[in-house]
């Protein structure tokens, strides 16, 4: 179980998130949505333990962030949008090296690898370098890498974000099977139809706070419409879907 309490990141005068609270539950699929910007990544980097809160906390398998940083990265696999692999190293050295890193050793060690390559579809890939991998190849060594120590709770950030059609419903696939064996899993996403897919509840963020939460139900009889999508244009208003689209289009430019 993961669950956030005030938790604030500000980098001087900005406020990347300003009061982020939620539970996500054993054997749920909990998302994060909302657009570019609106501190989903920030919030999901403070539950790693790699962003130090400015205040607030939070709790993973009821150990504190601020104060028990071992205890929650042996209870979390991480999946981070901006993650790569080393070029020279193969997806089985990957895991490997990831695996020593939790103190996992010998023949044990070798059967999750095993384990991991054929549940994420890389026997083909297992034993090459990563120098040639397509962007689905390297997402699933990822989650190899998030997943070789067997955690209780999970946290994706973006986990389709420029994934073929085959790779996202692999990875969708996945995230199913994570809940239906019982573990928290928590992701951020942009993608209304992946709300709709997996999510047991979601809390919708801007601008760095939760302005709403629940099923995905819940959200669409609470504004009286008829999806998800207008459930969200509701609560977050046409200004800010309009000022996601520029963005995205002057990315897409660049």
């Amino acid at each position: 179980m993961i669950e956030t309490q005030h938790l604030a990141k500000h980098f001087k005068e900005f406020e990347a998130v300003k009061d982020i609270t939620f539970t996500a539950h054993d054997g749920e699929v909990f998302g994060l949505l909302g657009p570019n910007g609106a501190g989903k990544t920030t919030t999901l980097r403070m539950l790693s333990t790699i962003v130090q809160p400015t205040s607030g906390t939070a709790t993973v398998s009821g150990y504190d962030i601020r104060h028990d940083k071992d205890q929650v990265r042996s209870n979390l696999g991480i999946l981070v949008e901006s993650a790569g692999l080393y070029a020279q190293s193969t997806t089985r050295e990957h895991l490997r090296y990831i695996g020593n890193l939790h103190g996992l050793r010998g023949k044990s060690l070798e059967q999750q690898i095993n384990m991991l390559i054929e549940r994420l579809g890389m026997q083909d890939f297992a034993d090459r370098r990563a120098s040639n991998f397509s962007r689905g190849m390297v997402r699933k060594v990822i989650m190899g890498m998030a997943l070789i120590h067997n955690p209780p709770n999970i946290i994706l950030d973006e986990p389709t974000q420029g994934l073929d059609v085959v790779s996202t419903r692999a990875v969708r696939d996945i995230i199913r099977d994570f809940r239906d064996e019982g573990r928290c899993v928590v992701f951020s996403t942009h993608h209304m139809d992946e709300v709709e897919r997996l999510c047991d509840r979601v809390a919708i963020v801007h601008r760095g706070q939760i302005l709403a939460a629940g099923t995905p139900d819940e959200l669409k009889a609470q504004y009286q419409v008829d999806s998800l999508e207008s459930a969200f244009v509701e609560v977050i208003g046409e200004d800010a879907i309009l000022e996601e689209a520029r963005r995205e289009a002057e990315r897409d430019q660049k």
